[in-house]
């Protein structure tokens, strides 16, 4: 009666084991979370997002108050009307002075002319070519005066344009499509350069990252479709997995490697791509499937 008992444990115990095949690997899903920052100093105006919201990408969520930009911008503008009218005015005196020249070499041509008639004097000629030659300088004169006016109208543009870019960041925009993880600034109050407004990321592709043994690897390779399974009311729940990464190096390597038992201590990182339903959550554990 003994022996027959112990048969029927023993019979039961490995049925058991035949039912409960175990996980080729476990882990937690993860997802990229980007922290969106502030890019300026300031007030914020609105901030229109709240936790769970779906965001699309390129989209202008919020802004930071741009008033003091905007009056600096008008004062740069004012003055950069003022600098331009000076750079006018000098301009206008060497249109006058390249008139002038074109008429004293109409004239020395005609002086050199008679001269080689013998209509006019040597010192005729000469006085007239001194005239060329002083109203050259002078028009070089008057270019190099102009030079800084220049220089100082390209200076302010710049600045103009320094204003306009940090007025553009002053808009908060959304950069990728996600889900609104968190929110960590409201309507009214002061941010500054760098500080967290708000955290997304994109869950409708959920990452799975498992951790297999040394024995598994070679039953798995990048590209390979696996099963996902999370738990569930009745039954666990079942998914369709693609493996996207394994990595090159194991997590946890033994001091001493000896035997084959302790070469399965030796476990490498998996990454699962998963199409979220709406049911994955960061940090959700689930099962990986090979078979």
């Amino acid at each position: 009666m003994k022996k027959i008992i112990t048969f029927l444990i023993l019979t039961s115990l490995v049925s058991c084991n035949k039912n409960n095949d175990k996980a080729d690997g476990y882990g937690n899903f993860e997802a990229t979370e980007v922290t969106i920052s502030a890019q300026a100093n300031g007030n914020i105006e609105y901030l229109k997002l709240e936790e769970g919201d779906i965001l699309e990408p390129k989209t202008q969520v919020g802004l930071v108050d741009t008033t003091q930009l905007y009056f600096n911008k008008q004062q740069l503008i004012a003055s950069k009307a003022t600098t331009f009218s000076k750079s006018t005015n000098v301009l206008s005196q060497k249109s006058v002075l390249q008139e002038q020249l074109k008429t004293t070499l109409i004239e020395k041509m005609r002086i050199e002319n008679m001269f080689a008639e013998n209509a006019a004097t040597k010192r005729q000629v000469d006085e007239i070519i001194g005239k060329v030659n002083v109203l050259k300088e002078q028009i070089k004169s008057v270019e190099t005066q102009n030079a800084p006016i220049v220089n100082d109208v390209k200076s302010i543009d710049v600045q103009i344009e320094k204003i306009n870019d940090q007025i553009e960041k002053s808009k908060i925009i959304n950069p990728i499509k996600g889900t609104v993880l968190s929110k960590y600034a409201e309507a009214n109050e002061v941010t500054a350069f760098g500080k967290p407004l708000y955290k997304i990321a994109d869950i409708s592709e959920m990452t799975l990252r498992v951790y297999i043994s040394e024995i598994q690897l070679s039953k798995i390779k990048v590209g390979q479709n696996v099963t996902v399974k999370i738990d569930s009311d009745k039954e666990m729940k079942s998914y369709s997995g693609t493996v996207s990464w394994i990595s090159s190096s194991a997590e946890f390597t033994p001091k001493v490697i000896q035997t084959k038992e302790e070469r399965v201590n030796l476990v490498y990182a998996v990454k699962v791509k998963v199409k979220n339903d709406g049911t994955l959550k960061i940090g959700m554990p689930a099962e990986m499937w090979i078979k």
